[in-house]
């Protein structure tokens, strides 16, 4: 087995904690993501071990590793730490290495980053601190409908005419999806109508540039959000092959740069 070095990037979210593992030529070789509970390190460390088995290689090949997240620092084998924002840029221009607008779509927070040419971060804007147009806003709508969350995205598909949200207060709309099951509203078209909420409140925090990279575990899960974007921007969204690792990435990117 090589001896090469690998580098570790840890992303530990409110709801879910990634683990990513790059070798020296900056590749994914073992990734792993689980729910990250109320042990934040315990989950940390079972989601590395689960990366590294992917990978096939084992812990004491570690050059460094850097953690990110809401619980960045819940993370024992880490050797420093990075904000979501700068990993999530760093993961995304790993991928598109061009000027770009980040939308990243989390459990509990939304947020655009936006890049130069360069990779330098120019502004970036976050949500209040308020569930809606998240990913926990997704699960109590499904809680809701009765539904399980992994079927959203093609009951979505299916919505033939989309119901429009008056509210996008979690709470709020909880009360107008009922009054919606009552009316006899189509499931599909009141889920299509989530998703149109979610969007809309992500686009409303900022403008976008020419080039938009969508990413996240909401993105991840519910590819539907992409489609829906682009055809309200008019354009085609870019999409890393697992964007919800690129925060997890970034952070191994930075361990690389930090070794």
């Amino acid at each position: 087995m090589s001896s090469t070095p690998i580098y570790v990037g840890v992303d530990v979210g409110a709801s879910r904690t990634k683990a990513a593992v790059l070798d020296a030529d900056k590749r994914l070789i073992g990734y792993a993501v689980r729910k990250s509970g109320t042990d934040f390190n315990a989950t940390a460390e079972n989601c590395l071990n689960a990366a590294l088995q992917m990978a096939d290689v084992s812990a004491d090949r570690i050059k460094n590793a850097f953690s990110t997240g809401y619980g960045r620092k819940n993370v024992g084998i880490a050797s420093d730490m990075r904000t979501e924002i700068g990993c999530h840029a760093k993961g995304c221009f790993h991928y598109f290495p061009q000027a770009i607008s980040i939308i990243d779509i989390g459990g509990q927070d939304n947020k655009i980053i936006k890049l130069d040419e360069n990779g330098r971060r120019l502004n970036f804007k976050m949500n209040r601190k308020c569930a809606a147009g998240t990913g926990a806003f997704l699960e109590e709508m499904a809680s809701r409908l009765d539904i399980a969350i992994e079927k959203m995205d093609n009951l979505a598909r299916q919505s033939q005419e989309m119901v429009k949200l008056g509210s996008y207060c979690t709470v709020f709309s909880g009360t107008e999806v009922l009054q919606y099951i009552r009316s006899g509203i189509k499931v599909a078209d009141i889920i299509k109508g989530l998703f149109f909420s979610v969007i809309k409140r992500v686009m409303e925090m900022d403008s976008l540039t020419d080039t938009v990279v969508m990413t996240g575990g909401v993105v991840a899960h519910n590819p539907y959000l992409v489609t829906m974007t682009e055809e309200i921007i008019g354009r085609k969204i870019l999409v890393a092959e697992h964007p919800q690792l690129t925060g997890a990435i970034g952070a191994a990117l930075f361990a690389m740069e930090n070794n």
